[in-house]
């Protein structure tokens, strides 16, 4: 297939690489900044640097992009995208979805939402890795396409080292998401404004590198997907408070017993689900 990738950041640079990795696929890169084409070009992880008419022969179209440019992108280039398959790779679905059912309607091609799980604290395409999706999930959200889009998606992720696919919809994907990557990056910037955090050194270890290191966050990209998802992470944010209101609580009043309960409960818990 000729698979076109719009934006070559650290994810769509990673779909590239992965893809001329993996398959006999041909790949045409699309991007803002001229220099990064030409870079990935040279790396041999595109075949073509390619402008908007590439969009034409492509049959499958992804699109890295954060969330509302990729809408932005369909709205003004959908003329160029009829009878194509269409994904992206965002972590919200609610609000991105219905907007995208509807221009695929408008343009004729077919939307399957898709969510990477996968990623690093730094960005951009240096940090791009034909590997980073190496036995990783690859969340897939049909949006009313055809089971046959469906599929080639799916495969498509298999074929480039996606360990599992694992179908769902919006609504399960923004509620999941919102506590299994949202919740820890707002933990994890919570925890490096404390006035300590500057004086960390020689007193830190495994424990301080676990908890802030997704706080290193692309705050342009990440404000857009915490907005986006508000409804779901701020319930996560309410049972996280309440949640650490106990430990306060049993802490503040000396309560070994109860401060004992949370912790083991905590620790069953993890040991349950094994990771």
């Amino acid at each position: 297939m000729k698979i076109a990738v719009v934006g070559i950041g650290i994810i769509g640079g990673s779909f590239c690489k992965a893809i001329k990795k993996n398959t006999s696929h041909y790949v045409i890169g699309l991007n803002r900044t001229k220099e990064t084409l030409a870079q990935a070009l040279s790396d041999g992880a595109i075949d073509e640097i390619g402008d908007i008419d590439s969009l034409k022969k492509a049959d499958i179209v992804i699109l890295a992009t954060y969330p509302k440019a990729s809408v932005e992108f369909v709205e003004k280039y959908g003329e160029y995208l009829k009878g194509k398959i269409v994904t992206d790779s965002a972590g919200i679905k609610r609000e991105i979805c219905p907007q995208m059912v509807e221009l695929s309607k408008k343009f004729g091609f077919e939307f399957v939402g898709a969510h990477p799980m996968a990623g690093k604290e730094t960005n951009g395409y240096k940090s791009s890795d034909a590997d980073l999706f190496k036995g990783a999930s690859y969340i897939v959200v049909p949006c009313e396409a055809s089971d046959e889009a469906v599929n080639t998606i799916c495969s498509l992720g298999l074929e480039i080292g996606f360990g599992s696919v694992k179908k769902t919809d919006p609504e399960e994907h923004d509620r999941m998401i919102a506590f299994t990557s949202q919740l820890p990056h707002v933990l994890a910037c919570a925890y490096v404004l404390s006035p300590c955090c500057p004086n960390h050194k020689g007193f830190s270890a495994g424990s301080y590198k676990d908890v802030s290191r997704v706080a290193n966050i692309n705050a342009k990209l990440w404000s857009e997907l915490f907005l986006e998802n508000r409804e779901p992470l701020i319930e996560e944010l309410i049972t996280l408070r309440e949640n650490v209101t106990m430990i306060t609580d049993a802490v503040q009043q000396g309560n070994k017993e109860r401060l004992e309960q949370l912790l083991e409960q905590a620790h069953q818990t993890k040991e349950m689900l094994g990771e």
